[in-house]
């Protein structure tokens, strides 16, 4: 867990199909109750649009060039904006990098345990908890769609 918001200390690489080449760097949490990472995205990179049940979320764009999507729509983000998401399909997003470099931002929010996150694009919806499952380790479980479902 890194200090620096500029750290190049990443946590993750962003090398499986879920991150989709973002990187990420897990800074300092409040205990179980509040958590922040710095996000890293290459030029193309995205992270999957989706919105939580439980979990409220504070981005502020770290640099220029953060495309972020809402139900809203499509728009730019320049450097040291700041946009809330509530829980529930209105707090809806993902981010997108059109740029030539990489961008950077902070998402900063609550952290319930359980949560569910649904990512409609992708037809799935996540379950975790801190607590361990029936299996023995922490939960966490990516459910995919049936058509009705």
């Amino acid at each position: 867990m890194a200090d620096n918001i500029w750290s190049e200390d990443w946590d993750s690489l962003g090398d499986n199909d879920w991150e989709q080449g973002m990187k990420s760097l897990r800074l300092p949490r409040s205990g179980d109750v509040l958590g922040a990472s710095v996000y890293e995205l290459p030029p193309g990179g995205r992270s999957a649009y989706h919105f939580h049940h439980g979990a409220d979320e504070l981005l502020i764009a770290l640099t220029d060039g953060v495309t972020l999507r809402t139900p809203e729509g499509e728009r730019a983000l320049a450097a040291g904006e700041a946009v809330f998401f509530p829980p529930g399909p209105e707090g809806a997003h993902g981010q997108v990098n059109a740029t030539d470099g990489p961008v950077r931002y902070l998402v900063a929010g609550t952290r319930p345990s359980p949560e569910v996150a649904e990512y409609p694009d992708l037809g799935q919806i996540t379950a975790q908890s801190r607590l361990p499952s029936q299996r023995g380790e922490q939960l966490f479980v990516i459910h995919t769609l049936e058509e009705g479902e």
